[in-house]
């Protein structure tokens, strides 16, 4: 157990281009696992290892390193007291279309480090990593990149992190220079500047007295350090206020530890990864002040035969095995891979595990470290640590590994609904088989790809979280699975919703010889319940057993409850799945020989398709965050145009010189928006576009949609 406090699993999650796989590259050359840096503009990142990646210089999918850190170092060089950390680290993409990778990865991670942009500051996909880590409560560190960029301001940054994030965040540094004179940063706990030696890769660095100019600012700053330190930590608070020069370093760096493993401070940091500049003194931080395995309490799941019942599992080698599958991956050469987090126990490869899902046994013919795309086999895993599994037969994202004789369930993590869709057909009859076999292994991989077929037109239907998702999963039929497929139009995907209440009342009468069916339910359909919705945002389905005396047995109301659940697939307006629907079964009756769960199972879905004319159905739209980021000549014509797409404007900003929109736009009216926004701007302008919520789609729109569906206009 003694190594596992050396242990640090954590991510790097920002915004698109702020830098987080050249962030990773750096530590990979400094931590001595690679021995030439390899640049994401020239396709040679390690974690970049997909051909699609190399070529258009962004992440799809998350990659998982491991690495070694010594730690402390002095001026970058081991000295006697040196431990050896073992990291585990995983690489996200910054676009919202890969969402789920960044989501995944937050769900098995001790810690992060959020990077932001030193010009761009918070941006809007660095909002989303920001509530997915509120979401599993992971501590982080803030590292500002770029401070060698024309307008780079860490400060400022900072400033957005407290205002548009709302955390506490905490310098504890601060810059030596800015933009081509950025040479270092002064640390405000040891109270010195660090400059780094470009001859060395940023690899050793020499402490320097903090330049005069900066005195001022430092004392101000440093100040705010240890006040922001002392609120937390009662001992320190009296000795801030007798001395607040009696308080250590050592005391200092334990209360920030503290603090920021609580979520109750984000330190801040700052850099240049590009400029090797800053990334050791980050890693040094993730040693200080991430948590290891055995700072993270004991994970809580529950008894799968009682939901009720919570059982914990310890970060202990000698505890029952408990592991979370998160990603699974296909590899040419070693066939499927489940990645898993291990939290509790020890599991030997070739050894036997239970698959809480399904109720079977898995076998774990090999255990692998990953390393981007490459496998190193291990002998065995223990609690705290990543890895790989192989052999087994069917393992899905989100599933629970455990021992057998203690089964556990843990909680799976959030997956968003896909937000646009696309029709694909084999080009060839040999395309056929080849094409079902591909979709199967990439919806395996990717839980937001959906797939259905629509039963009008015999099409494939894939449904996906943008634009370039699809185009990507696309690409990769194409590339991996050698599948030639013909492509529809992006299609939006709408939800429908109900605005009344209505009761009703179903009998189901069926008498065809023997024994017949029938079954007899009073019910009422309508929204959910807006306190419900709070307490269960993540939900859309509320069921409420009404039922008193008998009048239905209690054996048959699963039956109900799944009747309703199967028919949201499909709403009455135009086949789109129903969202936020409460349903609400206060009497019925049953026939003692005719009535069994398939006849109520059958009335529900039945006395759906009847009541949901009634209750005033609506079409709902997708609705996006847009930012638009312009030089000031192109202001009017940029919000013109959104205009003209039905955005309604949230509000415009200043940042580097360059004007900021922000807009909520419909999905269906952003598409070929990134090339019309060039034609406006001559090319200067940028857009960002995230899903925000659903909302109804205007009258004329709705029509419109209604009849498409219908086959009343020609598609």
């Amino acid at each position: 157990m003694a190594d596992l406090k050396f242990q640090r699993n954590f991510g790097i999650a920002a915004h698109i281009d702020a830098g987080k796989t050249t962030t990773t590259e750096r530590i990979l050359r400094y931590t001595g696992m690679i021995h030439r840096i390899g640049e994401v503009h020239e396709g040679a990142a390690t974690t970049d290892w997909m051909e699609q990646e190399k070529e258009r210089g962004i992440t799809i999918t998350s990659a998982a390193v491991s690495c070694q850190w010594n730690f402390p170092t002095d001026k970058g060089k081991v000295s006697p007291d040196t431990k050896k950390y073992s990291f585990n680290i995983i690489d996200t993409p910054g676009h919202v279309d890969f969402t789920v990778e960044v989501e995944r990865s937050m769900r098995v991670l001790d810690g992060l480090i959020a990077l932001f942009s030193a010009v761009d500051g918070v941006e809007p996909q660095s909002e989303t990593v920001w509530r997915q880590a509120n979401r599993y409560r992971v501590p982080r560190i803030g590292f500002v990149n770029k401070m060698d960029r024309q307008g780079a301001d860490f400060l400022n940054v900072v400033k957005q992190v407290k205002e548009m994030l709302g955390a506490k965040a905490v310098p504890l540094q601060l810059p030596i220079g800015a933009e081509d004179n950025f040479k270092g940063v002064v640390d405000l706990i040891k109270n010195t500047g660090i400059i780094w030696d470009d001859a060395t890769e940023g690899m050793t660095y020499t402490e320097v007295p903090i330049p005069e100019d900066m005195k001022a600012e430092v004392e101000e700053w440093r100040a705010h350090l240890i006040e922001a330190v002392a609120e937390y930590d009662d001992q320190l608070m009296e000795k801030f206020f007798d001395d607040p020069n009696t308080i250590s370093e050592d005391e200092i760096h334990e209360a920030i530890r503290k603090a920021a493993i609580d979520l109750s401070i984000v330190p801040m940091m700052c850099g240049s990864s590009f400029k090797n500049k800053g990334v050791q003194t980050a890693l040094d931080a993730v040693c200080r002040y991430l948590p290891s395995p055995v700072d993270v309490e004991a994970i809580e799941g529950h008894d799968p035969n009682d939901p009720e019942k919570v059982l914990t599992r310890k970060p202990d080698a000698k505890e029952p095995f408990a592991a979370l599958a998160f990603k699974i991956m296909t590899d040419p050469f070693v066939g499927r891979l489940a990645f898993f987090r291990c939290y509790s126990g020890h599991l030997d490869a070739g050894s036997y595990v239970l698959n809480v899902r399904s109720g079977k046994k898995e076998r774990i013919s090999r255990i692998m470290k990953m390393f981007a795309n490459k496998q190193n086999p291990i002998d065995f895993i223990e609690a705290g640590d990543i890895g790989a599994a192989v052999g087994f037969k069917e393992i899905k994202t989100g599933d629970t590994l455990c021992d057998e004789d203690h089964p556990i369930v843990l909680e799976n993590m959030f997956i968003p609904e896909p937000v646009i869709s696309v029709a694909v057909e084999p080009k060839t009859q040999a395309d056929v088989d080849k094409m079902g076999m591909a979709i199967a292994k990439l919806v395996e991989e990717d839980p937001t790809l959906r797939v259905k077929t629509d039963e009008d037109t015999g099409q494939t239907i894939l449904s996906g979280m943008g634009e370039l998702h699809l185009e990507i999963i696309v690409d990769r039929m194409r590339r991996e699975f050698k599948v030639e497929v013909n492509q529809g139009a992006p299609q939006v995907a709408y939800k429908e919703a109900f605005n009344a209440t209505i009761e009703h009342r179903e009998t189901l009468k069926k008498q065809t010889g023997g024994r017949g069916k029938f079954a007899d339910i009073q019910f009422s359909l309508g929204p959910v319940d807006e306190e419900w919705k709070k307490e269960n945002p993540d939900k859309n389905y509320q069921f409420v057993n009404d039922i008193f005396g008998g009048s239905i047995p209690r054996e048959f109301v699963p039956a109900i409850q799944k009747g309703f659940e199967t028919s949201m697939t499909s709403g009455v307006l135009a086949n789109y799945p129903v969202d936020n629907m409460k349903i609400r079964v206060f009497d019925g009756s049953f026939h003692a020989v005719d009535s069994d769960s398939m006849s109520f199972e059958l009335c529900a879905k039945q006395g759906f398709r009847e009541a949901a004319r009634k209750a005033k159905p609506i079409l709902l739209e997708p609705i996006m965050k847009v930012e638009v980021i312009t030089p000031e000549q192109y202001m009017g014509d940029v919000t013109g145009d959104l205009n003209r797409r039905r955005g309604m404007m949230e509000g415009m900003d200043t940042r580097a010189g360059a004007q900021v929109i922000k807009a909520q736009v419909p999905l269906s009216e952003m598409f070929g928006y990134v090339t019309q926004l060039r034609s406006l701007s001559s090319g200067r302008a940028s857009s960002t576009m995230e899903f925000s919520h659903y909302a109804p789609a205007p009258n004329n729109i709705a029509e419109e949609v209604i009849a498409k569906v219908k086959g009343k206009v020609t598609a």
